[in-house]
């Protein structure tokens, strides 16, 4: 989750560190700047982003979220884009509101955050990735690829 717009806001970034948390269900780390770039107005160190790595069960339970009670309440949904993988076979699905995960209760939320999520697989090939993710039941898009 980036919150680089907003990373002098500590109630901001406390928010959003306890919603991330729920949503994953673990500890979401603050991830810091490697780099100096003034064009973005970012010094090295400060803070840019969120993250949360699922391993194992945890990250097997998420998908199953993602794909069975999240990605069917997104407003118009047709489908995940199958072009979006990274030539190595891990797959990025970005999420514009952050509201739509059961644990988040949008009256309560005070900004919409997005997100991204990113699925590293051991497969090889973007092809093998795909056609592992279809079996676990990740809706694409047909005929786009």
């Amino acid at each position: 989750m980036g919150i680089g717009r907003v990373k002098d806001d500590k109630a901001f970034v406390e928010e959003s560190t306890n919603e991330l948390a729920l949503i994953c269900g673990q500890k979401a780390f603050a991830r810091k700047s490697r780099l100096a770039i003034s064009n973005f107005k970012l010094r090295e160190g400060e803070l840019i982003g969120l993250t949360c790595t699922l391993r194992g069960p945890r990250a097997k339970a998420f998908l199953d979220k993602l794909i069975q009670v999240v990605l069917p309440r997104v407003r118009d949904f047709r489908g995940v884009s199958p072009k979006s993988f990274d030539g190595a076979g891990n797959y990025t699905l970005g999420i514009s509101e952050h509201s739509i995960f059961p644990e988040i209760d949008p009256n309560r939320a005070t900004k919409i955050k997005g997100l991204e999520v990113t699925i590293g697989t051991n497969c090889k090939t973007d092809d093998e990735a795909r056609s592992f993710l279809t079996s676990l039941g990740m809706p694409f898009i047909k005929g786009k690829v």
